[in-house]
């Protein structure tokens, strides 16, 4: 393997759970309490015209921290599809739309924020041209046996 790259191996837990993001992280509803949201893009995907996934992308926003005053990278802040509608290429159309908005906005990166404890979400971002650049352990204090990871994906030719 060449040097600085992470290998991501799954490993069975004795009790599996789930996770309710909008439980620890404040749901869509919440955000614009947190947030100017007049820096945001929404993007919704529909099937015969019923709405059946969703994402949410950011692109110089002062007040979001994980941007950290980059004017080159656009985040790819949630990403949604409905169960009934997982594995047929809703989620990847959508990071498409989004890579394209982004670039449109002259961004050269796009970032993305996941867990290791969320392999569906890094093998799909994997498989959508995103490669892990960061591995940030102790990044949520209030979940001590989590590890962040940020994604990127080069934008453009």
């Amino acid at each position: 393997m060449p040097a600085n790259t992470v290998a991501l191996t799954t490993r069975p837990v004795p009790a599996p759970w789930i996770k309710d993001y909008d439980a620890v992280g404040g749901s869509p509803s919440t955000w614009a309490s947190h947030f100017d949201l007049s820096h945001w893009t929404f993007f919704i995907a529909r099937v015969d015209g019923r709405p059946v996934g969703a994402a949410a992308a950011v692109f110089r926003a002062p007040d979001v921290d994980m941007l950290a005053g980059r004017q080159e990278v656009a985040l790819l802040w949630d990403i949604r599809v409905l169960p009934d509608a997982r594995g047929h290429g809703v989620g990847s159309a959508l990071v498409a739309h989004v890579a394209a908005w982004a670039a449109s906005q002259e961004a050269t990166w796009l970032e993305v924020e996941t867990q290791d404890i969320n392999v569906p979400a890094c093998r799909f971002y994997a498989r959508n041209g995103f490669v892990l650049r960061a591995v940030n352990r102790g990044a949520y204090p209030d979940l001590p046996d989590e590890t962040q990871l940020l994604w990127y994906k080069r934008l453009g030719p």
